[in-house]
């Protein structure tokens, strides 16, 4: 879906390989999937924006999750994601959230 809106897509099998490719490129925006091996989405996005405070700048996250129990929003934004979706996503849901991170970042203090 992504792709064929005309982003270019860099995957990461786990949260480790979220974190390196973070450090080796730019990038607009992170969909983060919170259930991940090694090191989960919610982890890696507290280790990102640690990185932003010291270094600042700021990638807008949207977190991805399957799970949609009571919390689990709270959990993903107090880590420092932007926005949440629960699984199944929607392709107008999902390009809706991406336009407004993206809206959000051009727009600060939106």
């Amino acid at each position: 879906m992504l792709a064929k809106r005309g982003y270019h897509v860099a995957l990461a099998s786990n949260g480790r390989e979220a974190l390196e490719a973070i450090d080796d490129a730019c990038f607009d925006l992170v969909l983060m999937d919170v259930q991940m091996p090694e090191l989960d989405g919610i982890e890696a996005t507290r280790r990102i924006r640690e990185r932003e405070r010291v270094e600042g700048g700021h990638v807008p996250i949207i977190a991805m999750t399957a799970s949609s129990l009571d919390g689990d929003r709270d959990r993903c934004l107090e880590a420092g994601m932007d926005h949440y979706l629960a699984k199944p996503v929607t392709a107008a849901a999902l390009f809706a959230t991406i336009d407004r991170a993206l809206t959000e970042v051009d727009a600060p203090g939106a």
